[in-house]
């Protein structure tokens, strides 16, 4: 479940008219639903090896490449914090929401009504995390099965008009010539799969928190669900697609923007209610996901405090006066409002995904290598190999699809498919900058304030309650000359 509540988002509400757009054809549509899980696959592979040589430390990602970078000391913890706290906004789905909500009331798009709504539905999601844990999580498991019963709905009705029980005359008409249309170009390819990636996002989530896993292999147990998950929802988002291109033309799914749920309902029950009660299940699925991303994140926000590696901590760790992490949720509200508010209201959330992927891509491409780095090193230390030991072909799968994500977007896309109306690559120099700012903070924070203060940084390691481990950095500060010879200096060189 911690998966599939992460998996089931927005993404496959909302992408594949941008990925159509981008492709150009149904073919490769469906080929890129069946591409993207099985990148995933090479990256359960690589975290399920990591796992088994660190199975009682949660964090996944960040555990894993301090591992295999430990040298500068801090930078891997420090920039893998910084970068979540900067990137910890939710904005997508509030800008799914916030357009599904019109659309329900035949309300046109317009860019001030999308920012005004996207802004309140985060202000009452997020006021649900800042005043009851308890309560945002019942509404999290409610609106989790809402979210796999309106799939469900989708792919039933997608079999019903497939087997003609519709008023739709032709549905196999997109399914003629597959390929037609398809594109070779590198940009549009990139894109098409930042945005699969985007609506699989989630399939790692049991590794966050393995060592909170109390079985007898809890490694086994977080592949295992993790393999199960991604099976599922692998399936169901493609059927998922196969409805949409039965009962919407090409043309129109291409230009559906984010809306591509509400226009496949509407083709098939025309305008009447029923057609609204699909977007009516997006729109509160949004809604659900805001809450459980900022659960999520917030608790993460709280333990990058915790753990020292932001100013103030005391008070983004404190859970006063609701018992609630506060102000985590509060920091990540005014993140999302500065997104919804800068952004151009029409490019927004292709944007932010595209934005969103980016740093992350650097992390991945550094955690396949670092595998090998830590095969290498356990080899000459004598260790056996890990039992969940992961093929190279998986290694190299998620390696080399990272790799392209990052070079690919630089290249210009054809005329008429561009992810933006600005500049094509304005998502990869901002993504770049924000890994320099995460840079300048450790050399900050780690290096110089202390040379300045007269402390040194240090890790501590706790142990948890069920054996669980955690790292902690705190200042040791240097010992004065009184305090090393009790007030009496010393000479630098003993006379003779």
């Amino acid at each position: 479940m911690l998966n599939l509540g992460y998996m089931l988002g927005a993404g496959i509400y909302s992408v594949p008219g941008a990925i159509l757009n981008s492709v150009g054809s149904i073919g490769l549509l469906f080929a890129f639903w069946l591409l993207a899980p099985l990148f995933a696959l090479g990256g359960l592979m690589v975290y399920s090896e990591y796992a088994s040589m660190f199975p009682k430390r949660s964090g996944a990602e960040v555990v894993y490449l301090e591992q295999a970078y430990p040298r500068p000391r801090f930078l891997v913890p420090v920039m893998f914090a910084v970068s979540s706290v900067l990137l910890s906004f939710t904005a997508t789905n509030s800008f799914v929401f916030a357009q599904y909500a019109l659309a329900i009331f035949d309300v046109p798009i317009t860019p001030t009504k999308q920012t005004i709504i996207a802004v309140a539905v985060s202000a009452v999601g997020m006021a649900f995390v800042a005043l009851s844990t308890k309560w945002s999580l019942r509404a999290v498991n409610f609106l989790t099965g809402l979210k796999v019963l309106s799939l469900v709905f989708l792919v039933f009705t997608g079999a019903l008009v497939l087997a003609g029980f519709t008023h739709i005359r032709d549905p196999f008409a997109n399914f003629r010539s597959p390929f037609s249309g398809s594109t070779t170009n590198p940009n549009s390819l990139a894109t098409a799969l930042v945005k699969t990636n985007f609506a699989f996002s989630g399939w790692h989530n049991a590794f966050n928190v393995i060592g909170e896993v109390h079985t007898r292999d809890p490694v086994r147990t977080a592949r295992k669900a993790g393999l199960l998950s991604l099976f599922s929802i692998t399936c169901l988002f493609f059927f998922v697609n196969v409805a949409y291109v039965a009962a919407v033309p090409k043309d129109e799914i291409s230009n559906s923007g984010q809306l591509i749920a509400a226009l496949f309902f509407q083709r098939v029950f025309g305008e009447g209610f029923a057609a609204k009660t699909l977007p009516i299940m997006v729109a509160l699925s949004c809604f659900g996901n805001i809450i459980a991303v900022t659960v999520g994140q917030a608790r993460v926000l709280r333990e990058v405090a915790r753990q020292g590696l932001l100013p103030y901590a005391r008070f983004f760790a404190s859970t006063k006066p609701f018992g609630t992490p506060l102000a985590p949720v509060c920091l990540k509200y005014l993140l999302t409002v500065f997104v919804i508010v800068a952004l151009p209201a029409r490019d927004a959330f292709n944007f932010v995904v595209d934005l969103i992927s980016y740093p992350n891509l650097v992390f991945h491409a550094a955690t396949a290598i670092g595998l090998w780095l830590l095969r290498r090193r356990r080899r000459l230390a004598g260790l056996a190999s890990s039992t969940y030991r992961a093929r190279n072909i998986y290694v190299s799968l998620y390696l080399l699809s990272a790799i392209f994500l990052l070079i690919m977007p630089w290249v210009p896309p054809e005329p008429g498919h561009g992810d933006v109306s600005f500049w094509h690559a304005t998502y990869c120099v901002v993504g770049l900058v924000i890994l320099a700012l995460c840079a300048f903070y450790y050399w900050l924070w780690i290096v110089v304030l202390p040379w300045i203060g007269g402390y040194t940084i240090v890790e501590e390691v706790e142990q948890l309650e069920g054996g669980a481990l955690t790292a902690r950095l705190t200042r040791k500060y240097h010992p004065s000359v009184a305090d090393i010879d009790n007030g009496e200096r010393q000479p630098l060189i003993a006379s003779t």
